[in-house]
C-alpha cells in the first residue's frame, strides 16, 4: 500500500499584508568576495614532470622478465620436489643388484591357530598353507611352468641333488612323515634361475633330522645344478647376519673354480618346515639377490 502525504489545509480569511520599511543590506561586492577568497586558498603545486616514456618502457620490461623468471623457477622447483630421487639426474642412487619383489604379507592363519613362533604353539607348527608361504617371483621374472606356487612330488625335489644322493635322501623322507612339499621357480631377465621347495613335516624333529640328512648330501655333491667336476661347497659369510629369530639357516656356495655357472643354494629350518632355495646364473651371478630372496623366505617362515 501506497501511503501519499496530504497537504495541510490552511484557515482561509482577508489577506493580511504587513507593510514596513524595507531594509537594505550592504556588504562588499562580488568582486572583492572572489578576490578574499582566492587570497585564502593555499598555492597549489605545479605538478611533478612526467618520467620520460622510455624509462616507463624499461621497467615493465624488467618486471615482466622478473615475473616469468620467478614462475620458472618456482615450476622446476615443484617439478623436482615431485620426482623421485632416482629420477634427478645426479641425484640417483646406484642399484645393488636387488630384485624388486611385491610386498609380502603373512598369510592368514585357520581359526584360534597361533604363528608358529608364539605362546600356544609348542610344537612350533605353521597352520598356514604351504603355498601361500612360499615367496612369491620378482617383478620381470619368467614363472617356472613345472613350479607355478603348488604342490610337488617327491620325486621332483630329489631330482635336485645329485643321483648318487636321491636314493638315501628318498628313505629318509619316507621314515620322516613328510606331509606337503610346495615349490615356485622362476627366471630373472639376466638369466637367473631361482627355486623355492618348502616341505612340511609331521614335527620338528622330523624337519631337524632330515636337515641334517640334506645338509651332509649338499656338503657332499650339493644340487644337481652343480657343474661336473666341482668338488664340495662352502659356507657363505652373510648368513650370520641375515637370521630370523627361532629359525636356523645354512648357506652355501660353489667352490672355486666355477663351471659355466655360480651356483648358490641355502636351507631355512623354521619349526616343522624346512626350505631349500637354489640359485645359478652364468658368470659371476651377483649375489645380492640371492642374500635378498634367502632373507625374505626366511621372515615369511619365521
Amino acid at each position: 500500500m501506497t501511503v501519499t502525504e496530504q497537504p495541510t489545509e490552511q484557515p482561509t480569511g482577508p489577506e493580511t499584508t504587513t507593510a514596513g520599511p524595507e531594509t537594505t543590506a550592504t556588504g562588499p561586492t562580488a568582486d572583492a568576495v572572489e578576490s578574499t577568497a582566492a587570497a585564502a586558498e593555499p598555492a597549489v603545486a605545479d605538478p611533478a614532470p612526467r618520467r620520460p616514456r622510455r624509462v616507463l618502457w624499461a621497467v615493465a620490461r624488467w618486471t615482466a622478465a622478473v615475473v616469468v623468471c620467478g614462475g620458472v623457477g618456482a615450476g622446476a622447483a615443484m617439478g623436482i620436489t615431485a620426482l623421485d630421487r632416482n629420477d634427478v639426474p645426479g641425484l640417483a642412487t646406484e642399484s645393488d643388484g636387488r630384485w624388486d619383489y611385491p610386498e609380502l604379507r603373512l598369510p592368514a592363519l585357520p581359526v584360534d591357530r597361533p604363528r608358529p613362533f608364539t605362546d600356544g604353539n609348542e610344537g612350533e607348527i605353521h597352520y598356514a598353507d604351504l603355498r601361500e608361504l612360499l615367496l612369491p617371483a620378482p617383478a620381470g621374472a619368467t614363472p617356472d611352468p613345472k613350479l607355478k606356487g603348488g604342490f610337488v612330488s617327491t620325486d621332483a625335489y630329489l631330482s635336485l641333488y645329485a643321483k648318487e644322493s636321491r636314493g638315501e635322501l628318498k628313505e629318509h623322507l619316507a621314515d620322516s612323515t613328510l606331509r606337503h612339499i610346495a615349490a615356485r621357480g622362476w627366471t630373472t631377465p639376466d638369466g637367473t634361475r631361482t627355486s623355492i621347495h618348502l616341505l612340511r613335516f609331521s614335527s620338528v624333529a622330523y624337519a631337524e633330522a632330515f636337515k641334517d640328512v640334506s645338509l651332509q648330501a649338499a656338503a657332499a655333491d650339493g644340487p644337481k645344478a652343480l657343474p661336473d667336476g666341482v668338488e664340495g661347497v662352502v659356507m657363505e659369510n652373510f648368513a650370520d647376519d641375515i637370521d630370523v629369530a627361532d629359525t636356523s639357516l645354512y648357506a652355501y656356495a660353489e667352490k672355486k673354480p666355477y663351471g659355466p655357472e655360480r651356483v648358490r643354494w641355502a636351507y631355512i629350518q623354521a619349526g616343522d618346515t624346512l626350505a631349500l632355495i637354489t640359485q645359478a646364473g652364468e658368470g659371476e651371478a651377483p649375489v645380492v639377490p640371492f642374500q635378498q630372496t634367502v632373507t625374505l623366505q626366511n621372515q615369511l617362515l619365521g
